[in-house]
Protein backbone atom coordinates (compact mmCIF):
# COMPACT_ATOMS: atom_id res chain seq x y z
CA UNK A 1 0.00 0.00 0.00
CA UNK A 2 1.28 3.55 -0.66
CA UNK A 3 2.02 5.96 1.82
CA UNK A 4 1.31 9.71 1.45
CA UNK A 5 4.24 12.35 0.84
CA UNK A 6 3.22 13.40 4.31
CA UNK A 7 4.24 10.22 6.20
CA UNK A 8 8.07 10.30 6.71
CA UNK A 9 10.32 7.73 5.25
CA UNK A 10 11.93 4.91 7.16
CA UNK A 11 15.25 6.41 8.55
CA UNK A 12 18.30 4.91 6.45
CA UNK A 13 20.30 5.12 2.95
CA UNK A 14 19.82 8.85 2.02
CA UNK A 15 16.04 9.45 0.37
CA UNK A 16 15.47 8.12 -3.45
CA UNK A 17 13.34 9.45 -5.90
CA UNK A 18 11.28 7.60 -8.56
CA UNK A 19 9.04 9.93 -11.60
CA UNK A 20 6.31 8.64 -13.71
CA UNK A 21 6.96 10.75 -16.69
CA UNK A 22 8.04 10.30 -20.59
CA UNK A 23 11.46 10.36 -20.53
CA UNK A 24 12.27 12.34 -23.18
CA UNK A 25 10.43 15.33 -21.96
CA UNK A 26 12.46 18.73 -20.96
CA UNK A 27 10.28 17.83 -17.68
CA UNK A 28 12.12 14.77 -16.06
CA UNK A 29 15.42 15.90 -17.56
CA UNK A 30 14.10 19.19 -15.30
CA UNK A 31 13.05 17.58 -12.05
CA UNK A 32 15.99 14.92 -12.21
CA UNK A 33 18.63 18.08 -12.67
CA UNK A 34 17.03 19.51 -9.80
CA UNK A 35 17.70 15.63 -7.91
CA UNK A 36 20.71 15.24 -8.66
CA UNK A 37 21.79 19.09 -7.80
CA UNK A 38 20.44 18.29 -4.01
CA UNK A 39 23.31 15.68 -3.97
CA UNK A 40 21.25 12.67 -4.79
CA UNK A 41 21.31 9.64 -8.02
CA UNK A 42 19.24 10.82 -10.49
CA UNK A 43 15.72 9.57 -10.35
CA UNK A 44 14.59 5.90 -11.51
CA UNK A 45 12.05 6.87 -14.74
CA UNK A 46 9.28 4.91 -15.15
CA UNK A 47 8.04 5.61 -18.69
CA UNK A 48 4.02 6.80 -18.88
CA UNK A 49 3.83 4.32 -22.09
CA UNK A 50 4.92 1.30 -19.24
CA UNK A 51 2.48 2.45 -16.67
CA UNK A 52 -0.19 2.49 -19.20
CA UNK A 53 0.54 -1.07 -21.69
CA UNK A 54 0.89 -2.58 -18.00
CA UNK A 55 -1.67 -1.47 -16.14
CA UNK A 56 0.21 -0.06 -13.12
CA UNK A 57 4.07 -0.14 -11.65
CA UNK A 58 5.36 -0.66 -8.07
CA UNK A 59 7.71 1.28 -6.56
CA UNK A 60 10.06 0.61 -3.11
CA UNK A 61 8.55 1.74 0.32
CA UNK A 62 11.36 4.36 0.68
CA UNK A 63 10.91 5.53 -3.17
CA UNK A 64 9.30 9.08 -3.29
CA UNK A 65 6.99 8.89 -6.01
CA UNK A 66 7.02 11.99 -8.52
CA UNK A 67 3.99 12.22 -11.23
CA UNK A 68 4.51 14.33 -14.00
CA UNK A 69 2.33 15.25 -17.05
CA UNK A 70 2.28 12.32 -19.93
CA UNK A 71 1.58 14.98 -22.27
CA UNK A 72 3.77 15.96 -25.72
CA UNK A 73 4.31 12.03 -26.28
CA UNK A 74 2.38 10.50 -29.61
CA UNK A 75 1.93 6.79 -28.50
CA UNK A 76 1.27 7.89 -24.67
CA UNK A 77 -1.61 9.93 -26.10
CA UNK A 78 -2.40 7.08 -28.63
CA UNK A 79 -2.46 4.93 -25.53
CA UNK A 80 -5.33 7.86 -23.52
CA UNK A 81 -7.39 9.05 -26.03
CA UNK A 82 -7.31 5.96 -29.31
CA UNK A 83 -6.82 9.36 -31.57
CA UNK A 84 -4.77 9.05 -34.63
CA UNK A 85 -3.73 12.71 -34.37
CA UNK A 86 -2.42 14.21 -31.58
CA UNK A 87 -3.65 17.39 -32.87
CA UNK A 88 -7.00 16.52 -32.47
CA UNK A 89 -8.89 17.71 -29.41
CA UNK A 90 -11.24 15.06 -29.10
CA UNK A 91 -11.54 11.91 -26.65
CA UNK A 92 -10.76 13.90 -23.26
CA UNK A 93 -13.36 12.02 -21.32
CA UNK A 94 -11.51 8.97 -22.67
CA UNK A 95 -7.67 10.14 -21.59
CA UNK A 96 -9.34 11.24 -17.95
CA UNK A 97 -10.82 7.61 -17.32
CA UNK A 98 -7.36 6.28 -18.80
CA UNK A 99 -5.18 8.29 -16.96
CA UNK A 100 -7.01 8.40 -13.22
CA UNK A 101 -7.20 4.55 -13.98
CA UNK A 102 -3.61 4.29 -14.27
CA UNK A 103 -2.64 6.55 -11.68
CA UNK A 104 -4.68 4.37 -9.53
CA UNK A 105 -2.63 1.30 -10.79
CA UNK A 106 0.67 2.37 -8.77
CA UNK A 107 1.93 0.98 -5.57
CA UNK A 108 3.95 1.41 -2.96
CA UNK A 109 6.46 4.46 -2.55
CA UNK A 110 5.99 7.89 -0.72
CA UNK A 111 3.81 9.36 -3.05
CA UNK A 112 4.06 13.47 -3.62
CA UNK A 113 1.03 13.40 -5.16
CA UNK A 114 -2.51 12.11 -4.67
CA UNK A 115 -4.61 9.87 -7.12
CA UNK A 116 -8.12 11.16 -5.34
CA UNK A 117 -6.81 14.36 -5.39
CA UNK A 118 -5.90 14.19 -8.96
CA UNK A 119 -9.14 12.87 -10.28
CA UNK A 120 -10.94 16.02 -8.52
CA UNK A 121 -7.92 18.43 -10.68
CA UNK A 122 -8.75 16.93 -13.94
CA UNK A 123 -12.02 17.65 -13.94
CA UNK A 124 -12.94 21.26 -13.76
CA UNK A 125 -16.57 20.48 -12.83
CA UNK A 126 -15.10 19.02 -9.46
CA UNK A 127 -12.11 20.99 -8.68
CA UNK A 128 -14.62 24.02 -9.44
CA UNK A 129 -17.11 22.63 -6.85
CA UNK A 130 -14.34 22.12 -3.98
CA UNK A 131 -12.70 25.59 -4.18
CA UNK A 132 -16.13 27.26 -4.46
CA UNK A 133 -16.82 24.98 -1.40
CA UNK A 134 -14.05 25.77 0.95
CA UNK A 135 -14.53 29.75 0.04
CA UNK A 136 -12.09 30.10 -2.16
CA UNK A 137 -13.11 33.00 -4.86
CA UNK A 138 -14.08 31.79 -7.88
CA UNK A 139 -15.78 32.59 -11.65
CA UNK A 140 -19.45 31.56 -11.41
CA UNK A 141 -20.41 28.53 -12.84
CA UNK A 142 -23.56 26.51 -13.50
CA UNK A 143 -21.99 23.59 -14.12
CA UNK A 144 -20.41 22.62 -10.63
CA UNK A 145 -21.57 21.95 -7.12
CA UNK A 146 -25.24 20.60 -6.22
CA UNK A 147 -27.35 22.05 -8.39
CA UNK A 148 -24.53 21.48 -11.46
CA UNK A 149 -26.55 21.41 -14.54
CA UNK A 150 -25.65 18.82 -17.59
CA UNK A 151 -24.37 20.25 -21.09
CA UNK A 152 -25.25 18.36 -23.98
CA UNK A 153 -24.03 20.97 -26.88
CA UNK A 154 -24.59 24.81 -27.87
CA UNK A 155 -28.44 24.80 -27.25
CA UNK A 156 -27.80 24.12 -23.74
CA UNK A 157 -24.88 26.79 -23.46
CA UNK A 158 -27.65 29.60 -25.10
CA UNK A 159 -29.99 28.25 -22.37
CA UNK A 160 -27.56 28.80 -19.32
CA UNK A 161 -26.46 32.50 -20.99
CA UNK A 162 -30.13 33.73 -21.03
CA UNK A 163 -31.34 32.07 -17.77
CA UNK A 164 -28.12 32.96 -15.61
CA UNK A 165 -27.52 36.47 -17.76
CA UNK A 166 -24.41 35.46 -18.79
CA UNK A 167 -23.67 37.18 -22.13
CA UNK A 168 -19.67 36.91 -21.80
CA UNK A 169 -18.05 33.70 -20.52
CA UNK A 170 -15.69 30.35 -21.47
CA UNK A 171 -16.51 27.15 -22.43
CA UNK A 172 -14.30 24.73 -21.37
CA UNK A 173 -13.87 21.02 -21.59
CA UNK A 174 -14.51 19.30 -18.52
CA UNK A 175 -10.61 17.57 -18.87
CA UNK A 176 -9.11 20.13 -20.77
CA UNK A 177 -5.65 21.28 -20.62
CA UNK A 178 -3.45 24.11 -21.89
CA UNK A 179 -6.17 25.48 -23.16
CA UNK A 180 -7.58 22.55 -25.42
CA UNK A 181 -11.16 22.95 -26.33
CA UNK A 182 -11.37 26.50 -24.45
CA UNK A 183 -13.76 29.25 -26.51
CA UNK A 184 -14.58 33.03 -24.64
CA UNK A 185 -18.02 33.20 -26.13
CA UNK A 186 -19.27 36.64 -26.05
CA UNK A 187 -22.74 38.21 -27.07
CA UNK A 188 -23.37 41.31 -28.48
CA UNK A 189 -27.03 43.12 -27.25
CA UNK A 190 -28.40 42.30 -30.35
CA UNK A 191 -28.05 38.47 -30.17
CA UNK A 192 -24.82 38.29 -31.95
CA UNK A 193 -22.12 35.93 -31.32
CA UNK A 194 -18.31 35.37 -30.91
CA UNK A 195 -16.10 32.79 -29.90
CA UNK A 196 -12.36 33.19 -29.34
CA UNK A 197 -10.19 29.88 -28.95
CA UNK A 198 -7.67 28.04 -30.41
CA UNK A 199 -9.82 25.42 -31.68
CA UNK A 200 -9.59 25.17 -35.83
CA UNK A 201 -12.73 23.49 -37.07
CA UNK A 202 -12.25 21.12 -40.26
CA UNK A 203 -14.58 20.68 -43.30
CA UNK A 204 -15.80 17.35 -42.05
CA UNK A 205 -16.39 18.99 -38.55
CA UNK A 206 -13.13 17.71 -36.68
CA UNK A 207 -11.40 19.57 -34.16
CA UNK A 208 -7.86 20.36 -34.08
CA UNK A 209 -5.65 22.40 -31.49
CA UNK A 210 -3.80 25.45 -33.81
CA UNK A 211 -0.98 27.46 -32.09
CA UNK A 212 -3.27 30.34 -34.02
CA UNK A 213 -5.95 31.84 -31.70
CA UNK A 214 -8.88 32.65 -33.92
CA UNK A 215 -12.70 33.91 -33.54
CA UNK A 216 -16.09 32.43 -34.96
CA UNK A 217 -18.19 35.39 -35.71
CA UNK A 218 -20.99 33.23 -37.17
CA UNK A 219 -23.01 31.10 -34.44
CA UNK A 220 -23.47 28.16 -36.45
CA UNK A 221 -20.12 27.54 -36.82
CA UNK A 222 -19.73 27.99 -33.00
CA UNK A 223 -22.31 25.36 -32.43
CA UNK A 224 -20.40 23.07 -34.58
CA UNK A 225 -17.52 23.44 -32.19
CA UNK A 226 -19.52 22.85 -28.89
CA UNK A 227 -21.52 20.44 -29.60
CA UNK A 228 -18.78 18.33 -30.85
CA UNK A 229 -17.06 19.11 -27.69
CA UNK A 230 -20.12 18.53 -25.41
CA UNK A 231 -19.66 14.30 -25.35
CA UNK A 232 -16.35 14.81 -23.53
CA UNK A 233 -17.99 16.94 -21.05
CA UNK A 234 -18.54 20.77 -20.54
CA UNK A 235 -17.70 23.20 -17.56
CA UNK A 236 -19.22 26.89 -18.04
CA UNK A 237 -17.95 29.78 -16.45
CA UNK A 238 -18.43 33.72 -15.87
CA UNK A 239 -16.12 35.56 -17.86
CA UNK A 240 -14.82 38.14 -15.36
CA UNK A 241 -13.31 41.14 -17.09
CA UNK A 242 -9.31 40.54 -16.23
CA UNK A 243 -6.86 43.58 -15.70
CA UNK A 244 -4.36 44.56 -18.00
CA UNK A 245 -1.08 45.53 -17.81
CA UNK A 246 1.10 48.02 -21.00
CA UNK A 247 -3.04 47.04 -22.90
CA UNK A 248 -2.87 43.08 -22.75
CA UNK A 249 -5.17 41.08 -20.71
CA UNK A 250 -3.50 39.74 -17.59
CA UNK A 251 -3.35 37.17 -15.34
CA UNK A 252 -1.15 35.04 -13.00
CA UNK A 253 0.40 31.35 -12.81
CA UNK A 254 1.27 30.69 -9.18
CA UNK A 255 3.36 28.01 -7.88
CA UNK A 256 2.18 26.71 -4.37
CA UNK A 257 4.60 23.94 -3.20
CA UNK A 258 3.90 22.43 0.39
CA UNK A 259 1.10 24.94 0.86
CA UNK A 260 3.49 27.90 0.19
CA UNK A 261 3.02 30.45 -2.93
CA UNK A 262 6.68 30.12 -3.97
CA UNK A 263 7.22 31.02 -7.71
CA UNK A 264 4.57 33.34 -10.14
CA UNK A 265 4.80 34.75 -13.36
CA UNK A 266 2.41 37.28 -15.51
CA UNK A 267 0.77 36.37 -18.47
CA UNK A 268 -0.53 39.15 -20.45
CA UNK A 269 -1.91 38.40 -23.78
CA UNK A 270 -4.19 40.43 -26.96
CA UNK A 271 -6.83 37.64 -26.21
CA UNK A 272 -8.96 36.47 -23.43
CA UNK A 273 -6.01 33.34 -23.53
CA UNK A 274 -2.97 34.40 -21.92
CA UNK A 275 -1.64 30.73 -22.23
CA UNK A 276 2.17 30.99 -23.60
CA UNK A 277 2.01 28.98 -26.11
CA UNK A 278 -1.16 30.98 -27.94
CA UNK A 279 0.82 34.11 -28.36
CA UNK A 280 1.13 34.92 -24.21
CA UNK A 281 4.03 37.01 -22.79
CA UNK A 282 5.37 37.15 -19.58
CA UNK A 283 4.35 40.73 -17.78
CA UNK A 284 5.91 42.69 -15.38
CA UNK A 285 5.24 41.07 -11.95
CA UNK A 286 6.85 43.99 -9.77
CA UNK A 287 4.42 46.00 -12.13
CA UNK A 288 1.31 43.83 -10.49
CA UNK A 289 2.75 44.19 -7.05
CA UNK A 290 3.15 47.58 -7.62
CA UNK A 291 -0.48 47.98 -8.77
CA UNK A 292 -2.23 46.18 -6.28
CA UNK A 293 -0.21 48.15 -3.72
CA UNK A 294 -1.86 51.29 -5.73
CA UNK A 295 -4.77 49.76 -5.40
CA UNK A 296 -4.71 49.38 -1.52
CA UNK A 297 -4.20 46.10 -1.03
CA UNK A 298 -1.54 44.10 -0.08
CA UNK A 299 0.40 41.30 -2.52
CA UNK A 300 0.88 38.37 0.33
CA UNK A 301 -3.08 38.52 0.66
CA UNK A 302 -2.45 38.08 -3.52
CA UNK A 303 -0.71 35.26 -2.65
CA UNK A 304 -2.71 33.89 0.25
CA UNK A 305 -5.66 33.31 -2.74
CA UNK A 306 -3.50 30.73 -4.31
CA UNK A 307 -2.25 28.96 -1.00
CA UNK A 308 -5.99 28.91 0.45
CA UNK A 309 -6.88 27.09 -3.61
CA UNK A 310 -3.80 24.93 -3.05
CA UNK A 311 -4.97 23.36 0.71
CA UNK A 312 -7.75 21.85 -0.73
CA UNK A 313 -5.38 19.44 -2.08
CA UNK A 314 -3.55 18.71 0.97
CA UNK A 315 -1.88 15.49 -0.26
CA UNK A 316 -0.53 17.10 -3.40
CA UNK A 317 2.70 18.50 -2.88
CA UNK A 318 2.77 21.22 -6.04
CA UNK A 319 0.12 22.18 -8.29
CA UNK A 320 -0.28 26.05 -10.32
CA UNK A 321 -2.57 28.10 -9.50
CA UNK A 322 -4.39 30.26 -12.40
CA UNK A 323 -5.48 33.66 -10.29
CA UNK A 324 -7.44 36.01 -12.52
CA UNK A 325 -7.16 39.58 -11.33
CA UNK A 326 -10.37 41.69 -11.93
CA UNK A 327 -9.98 45.34 -13.70
CA UNK A 328 -8.42 47.89 -10.57
CA UNK A 329 -6.19 45.08 -9.22
CA UNK A 330 -8.51 44.94 -6.23
CA UNK A 331 -10.13 41.29 -6.42
CA UNK A 332 -8.98 37.90 -7.26
CA UNK A 333 -10.80 35.20 -8.47
CA UNK A 334 -8.76 31.53 -9.43
CA UNK A 335 -9.66 30.46 -12.74
CA UNK A 336 -7.90 26.89 -12.35
CA UNK A 337 -6.03 24.60 -10.55
CA UNK A 338 -3.32 22.31 -12.23
CA UNK A 339 -1.78 19.36 -11.17
CA UNK A 340 1.28 19.85 -13.63
CA UNK A 341 1.40 23.53 -13.59
CA UNK A 342 5.26 23.55 -12.55
CA UNK A 343 6.90 24.26 -15.93
CA UNK A 344 8.12 28.01 -15.26
CA UNK A 345 12.04 26.58 -16.61
CA UNK A 346 14.59 29.34 -15.15
CA UNK A 347 11.96 31.14 -12.76
CA UNK A 348 13.56 31.40 -9.43
CA UNK A 349 11.35 31.71 -5.77
CA UNK A 350 9.77 34.54 -4.44
CA UNK A 351 11.28 36.82 -2.12
CA UNK A 352 10.31 35.64 1.99
CA UNK A 353 9.17 32.14 0.02
CA UNK A 354 11.75 30.15 1.20
CA UNK A 355 12.42 29.39 -2.57
CA UNK A 356 14.83 32.37 -3.56
CA UNK A 357 17.58 30.83 -5.67
CA UNK A 358 15.74 28.00 -6.23
CA UNK A 359 13.43 27.03 -9.52
CA UNK A 360 10.11 25.07 -9.30
CA UNK A 361 10.97 21.76 -9.53
CA UNK A 362 14.34 22.35 -7.02
CA UNK A 363 12.02 23.87 -4.65
CA UNK A 364 9.62 20.31 -4.31
CA UNK A 365 12.89 17.97 -4.36
CA UNK A 366 13.85 20.38 -0.98
CA UNK A 367 10.17 20.06 0.53
CA UNK A 368 10.06 16.48 -0.37
CA UNK A 369 13.57 16.26 1.72
CA UNK A 370 12.58 18.18 4.62
CA UNK A 371 10.38 14.63 5.61
CA UNK A 372 12.55 12.49 3.68
CA UNK A 373 15.97 12.34 5.59
CA UNK A 374 16.82 10.90 8.70
CA UNK A 375 16.19 13.21 11.76
CA UNK A 376 14.01 16.25 10.33
CA UNK A 377 10.67 17.17 11.81
CA UNK A 378 7.82 14.89 10.55
CA UNK A 379 5.33 15.76 8.51
CA UNK A 380 1.65 17.62 9.85
CA UNK A 381 -0.50 13.94 10.96
CA UNK A 382 -3.30 15.64 8.83
CA UNK A 383 -1.58 14.53 5.42
CA UNK A 384 -1.34 18.15 4.66
CA UNK A 385 1.78 19.45 2.87
CA UNK A 386 3.37 23.06 5.38
CA UNK A 387 6.59 23.73 5.17
CA UNK A 388 7.00 26.43 8.13
CA UNK A 389 5.50 30.58 8.13
CA UNK A 390 6.37 32.93 5.71
CA UNK A 391 8.19 35.69 6.75
CA UNK A 392 5.37 37.81 7.27
CA UNK A 393 4.47 36.21 10.55
CA UNK A 394 0.98 38.16 11.09
CA UNK A 395 -0.38 37.47 7.78
CA UNK A 396 0.10 33.82 8.01
CA UNK A 397 -1.76 33.95 11.85
CA UNK A 398 -4.70 35.36 10.04
CA UNK A 399 -4.43 33.43 6.74
CA UNK A 400 -2.89 29.77 7.49
CA UNK A 401 -1.80 28.45 4.26
CA UNK A 402 -2.09 24.63 4.75
CA UNK A 403 -6.10 25.35 6.33
CA UNK A 404 -8.60 22.83 5.36
CA UNK A 405 -11.61 25.28 5.63
CA UNK A 406 -11.65 28.72 5.47
CA UNK A 407 -14.76 29.80 6.94
CA UNK A 408 -14.22 33.57 7.37
CA UNK A 409 -13.85 34.09 3.36
CA UNK A 410 -17.14 36.00 2.51
CA UNK A 411 -16.84 34.69 -1.18
CA UNK A 412 -17.65 31.71 -2.66
CA UNK A 413 -18.12 32.45 -6.41
CA UNK A 414 -17.06 35.57 -8.06
CA UNK A 415 -13.66 37.25 -6.89
CA UNK A 416 -12.41 38.47 -3.29
CA UNK A 417 -10.87 41.53 -2.37
CA UNK A 418 -7.19 42.30 -1.12
CA UNK A 419 -6.91 43.30 2.13
CA UNK A 420 -6.75 47.20 2.67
Amino acid sequence: MSRSASDPVPAGPPARFAVVANPENRRAALFADAVRAAGLPAPRIVPWERVLRSGGAEFAPDEIVRLDSPGENTDVDRLLRDMPDPTRVEGSARWYRRFVRAVRGLRGGVRLDDPGELAVLFDKRLCHAALAAADVPVPWSPTSGPDAVPVSGWDDVRAAMREHRMPRLFVKLAHGSSASGVLAVESSGRGRMRATTSVELAADGSLFNSLKVRRYEREQDIAAVVDALAPDGLHLERWLPKASQAGRAADLRVVVVAGRATHAVVRTSASPLTNLHLGGRRGDLDAVRDAVEAAGGRWTDVLAVCERAAACFPRTLCVGVDLLPAVGWRRFAVGEVNAFGDLLPRLTGLPGSGAEGLDTYAAQVTAALRHARPGTASAPSTGQWCLGRHADEEHHAQHPPCAEHHRHHQHRTGTTHVSA
